[in-house]
């Protein structure tokens, strides 16, 4: 999805501004090359910010050598690499500025978007910053909009990758549980963290019906960051961080043990 050492030392509103996260039906095997061409679209979940090496030539978009596509392509050659995924980027953004690359001959494409669209970056520095109530106030208005406005958001979007690489097997990829619950967590409540997990659950059960019924493939990472959330011990995400953009995002561990392996499996 386009804070707890230092969260008394930033602002709302310098959080909410930078944290930003950052066809019909699947091609058989038998329809592609072993290596087709790939382009990975979607936010900072795919761009790979939090786990460092950025391509300069990214700009603020921040693309990862690290990150989850650059890894896989990296390890299968595929006749084509084309990475347009964003730092912020929402629906609308995959839209108008992600899906050139798309062609009937591309073979493969990934994406993670939808949790800019429900606000998360308002949403984590409401629950880090604010109150208990704040935080599930808050909560309940992004499950509103991700019950009710996303689905037809995702739609547009999963209907346009299909018009421009029909022949493509596309890998919807969903966000991790953020936290570990029980015991304490440093500047977060039990509560608190048990909301942000359901949220999280929340959108992705609305991500993986949206790409089954547009015959996608969904790579669920809930299951591979678990042991891996924050306050784990062991984290594959990071909390708060500088830059700021870069907090609640996968580190390079998560990136490479966390996505690379779901999306391997699925693709």
């Amino acid at each position: 999805m386009k804070l707890s050492r230092c969260a008394g030392a930033l602002s709302a509103l310098a959080l909410t501004a930078a944290l930003a996260l950052g066809g019909s039906g699947t091609a058989h095997s038998a329809e592609r090359s072993s290596t087709p061409g790939y382009v990975a679209l979607g936010d900072s979940y795919s761009s790979g910010v939090g786990a460092g090496s950025y391509d300069s030539a990214s700009g603020d978009c921040k693309r990862s050598s690290k990150a989850y596509p650059a890894l896989w392509a990296a390890a299968h050659a595929p006749t084509s690499f084309s990475f347009t995924a964003c730092s912020g980027a929402r629906t609308g953004d995959v839209l108008s500025g992600q899906l050139g690359p798309l062609n009937t001959s591309t073979g493969l494409v990934s994406i993670s978007v939808g949790g800019n669209d429900a606000g998360f970056a308002d949403t984590m520095s409401t629950c880090v910053l604010g109150t208990d109530s704040a935080c599930l106030d808050r909560i309940a208005q992004a499950r509103t909009y991700i019950q009710n406005e996303l689905p037809a958001k995702l739609d547009g979007v999963y209907s346009a990758i299909s018009s421009r690489a029909p022949r493509a097997q596309v890998v919807v990829l969903g966000y991790p549980r953020f936290y570990r619950t029980g015991g304490i967590c440093a500047g977060l409540s039990d509560t608190k963290r048990k909301a942000i997990n359901a949220a999280s659950d929340h959108i992705n059960s609305v991500i993986a019906k949206r790409a089954a019924d547009h015959g996608f493939d969904f790579g669920d990472v809930t299951t591979a960051f678990a042991g891996h959330e924050l306050c784990s011990g062991s984290a594959w995400l990071k909390s708060v961080a500088l830059p700021v953009d870069e907090s609640y995002h996968p580190t390079a561990a998560g990136q490479s043990g966390g996505y690379l392996p779901v999306f391997a499996s699925a693709a």
